[in-house]
């Protein structure tokens, strides 16, 4: 099996993201829009699931799968990123500029998932 390594390269920083989640889950959920319900479950489901879409993306057979699983995930951040951009104590003291730059940011890596569907 050989794929391409920006592949593997996709698929290892969506493992090391949801393993993050396991790491600092306080920093998490402190960045889960407070009108989701139970951020802990949402935390621990989203890392769950960036580790077995990144896990599925080293299988030339369902990593079509994993980019879609991905894909949606992606969707689904926005909410969080609106959120950091509009609450200050979700910022994590980021510069605005890097909040505003980390939407079209989505954009750019849901269109790198959609190359492996």
């Amino acid at each position: 099996m050989h794929l391409p390594w920006h592949l593997y390269l996709m698929a290892l920083i969506y493992i090391i993201a949801g393993l993050n989640h396991f790491r600092s889950p306080k920093l998490y959920i402190k960045i889960i829009p407070p009108y989701l319900p139970n951020a802990s479950l949402i935390n621990k489901v989203s890392g769950i699931l960036e580790i077995v879409f990144g896990i599925m993306l080293f299988f030339k057979s369902i990593a079509p799968i994993g980019a879609v699983g991905i894909i949606v995930l992606l969707i689904g951040f926005f909410a969080t990123h609106y959120y950091m951009l509009q609450n200050e104590k979700a910022s994590l003291r980021l510069p605005k500029w890097i909040l505003i730059l980390r939407i079209p940011l989505q954009f750019v890596l849901i269109y790198w998932a959609y190359q492996y569907i």
